[in-house]
């Protein structure tokens, strides 16, 4: 069977045993091709997927999964999740209603490029880095491409489906002009192999890089900061932690309670949009079928929602935000898509620390708290100007606090990709404590 006869069988098989169901499958196709000493290193293809369903029995939930389709693969997972659910102890659980939701193709053309041109762009990056005499090793470069199709089904009414995917390409690299090498790494995504550009991708690495060379240690004390976006998209990602209902309902948010409060500088308007036109992690419908929408959750400092599936939708008394994540083989969550800060009104040099990078995210940062300790990389401002490139530093504060001292949001939105899309500009803060030399 392929997808839609699995999912149109475990319906069926469900209102015969009388209970609600919801099937979610996903299928994706993976390319890697690594790039090192001017030839392909490494060229790996992986298709993956299966079929998931979530049912409610006396009120209770139970999940099951198979990467098979066929009846006796099926008829074993309904039988599993079935019993699953009667293992649970408490109830309340349940389908939400559902519609017609269509079938979606958001990728298009955009991954059909003939396989040579894909192993060029990996070659290309490695290629462009070697040619810059500062370069001193390429670790890596690579290709990646991801297309992913996605069904889904519910005794409730929903049915659907949609195929998103996306292309990127990357490059590590060491430099040294003689003195203590830097190392650094970029990428480039996209849903369009096409608009990928390999050699801009080099050179921007080098760039980014190679400012950083020289780099005099920094004195400890409190300065006024300057996240470039991708060193403050890596915040976000942390932050995001705090936005999720299911996080606020288990106590691990330090937003609980908060919404309709002012939570951060009135310059901070903060948006998930999965119907962002060209967004990475865009998408018609969440996992549950709700239809996606923009969603503000703080706008101009006011905390205006968090973000729901349709279980913290009810607990909370409101309304589902589109925000439900699972995989086939997951249970019920919440996520979000294409997140990111709004850009301001633009950012002006004065005096301060650029951070540029920042290492340990996950060990230095902590979303229940909102503590962080981050070893970073960064320029000194003075007079209005870069100087000097710093290191030996550590940026630490509160997350939340640091949304309070926002003084300042750049125009220009740049995007990283962490499975989520991560939106943000420049961001200035007025005072942060840098522990240095």
């Amino acid at each position: 069977m392929n997808f839609e006869e699995a999912k149109d069988y475990l319906l069926k098989k469900a209102r015969q045993m009388g209970i609600d169901a919801e099937v979610l499958a996903a299928e994706s196709r993976e390319l890697s091709l690594s790039a090192f000493g001017g030839r392909l290193e490494e060229i790996t293809q992986a298709t993956q997927g299966g079929i998931g369903v979530r049912v409610v029995v006396e009120g209770k939930v139970g999940y099951a999964y198979t990467e098979e389709r066929t009846p006796e693969a099926l008829d074993w997972v309904m039988q599993e999740a079935h019993e699953n659910a009667l293992l649970q102890s408490s109830g309340g659980g349940f389908i939400p209603a559902g519609s017609a939701l269509g079938r979606h193709d958001l990728l298009g053309e955009g991954l059909s490029a003939p396989l040579e041109h894909k192993q060029a762009a990996a070659l290309t990056v490695e290629a462009t880095l070697r040619q810059d005499a500062r370069v001193k090793q390429v670790p890596r470069t690579f290709y990646q491409e991801r297309e992913t199709q996605v069904v889904l089904g519910s005794t409730q009414g929903a049915s659907g489906g949609y195929r998103t995917g996306v292309s990127v390409v990357m490059g590590m690299a060491i430099l040294s002009d003689g003195g203590a090498p830097k190392q650094s790494w970029n990428v480039d995504f996209s849903r369009e192999f096409h608009a990928l550009e390999p050699g801009k991708t080099a050179l921007d690495l080098i760039h980014n890089t190679a400012r950083l060379l020289g780099a005099r240690p920094l004195k400890t004390g409190k300065y006024r900061a300057y996240f470039e976006p991708k060193a403050f998209a890596q915040l976000l990602g942390v932050i995001s932690f705090m936005f999720s209902a299911k996080n606020v309902l288990e106590g691990k948010s330090l937003l609980a309670g908060k919404v309709g409060e002012r939570v951060a500088s009135e310059l901070v308007t903060v948006v998930d949009d999965p119907t962002l036109p060209g967004g990475i992690a865009s998408r018609p419908f969440d996992a549950e079928g709700t239809p996606s929408r923009r969603l503000t959750l703080i706008e101009q400092g006011v905390l205006k929602s968090f973000a729901h599936n349709s279980e913290t939708a009810r607990q909370m008394g409101v309304e589902p935000t589109g925000n439900a994540q699972r995989s086939y083989k997951g249970v019920l969550g919440v996520g979000h898509s294409n997140l990111f800060l709004e850009p301001g009104s633009g950012v002006k040099l004065q005096e301060g620390v650029i951070v540029t990078e920042m290492m340990g995210l996950h060990a230095g940062a902590n979303p229940i708290s909102g503590d962080f300790s981050l070893q970073a990389l960064g320029l000194k401002v003075e007079g209005g100007e870069v100087a000097y490139a710093v290191e030996n530093f550590t940026v630490a504060g509160n997350l939340l606090s640091l949304l309070q001292s926002i003084s300042a949001v750049g125009e220009g939105l740049e995007w990283e990709y962490w499975g989520m899309a991560l939106g943000a500009p420049m961001v200035e803060v007025a005072e942060l404590s840098f522990a240095g030399a």
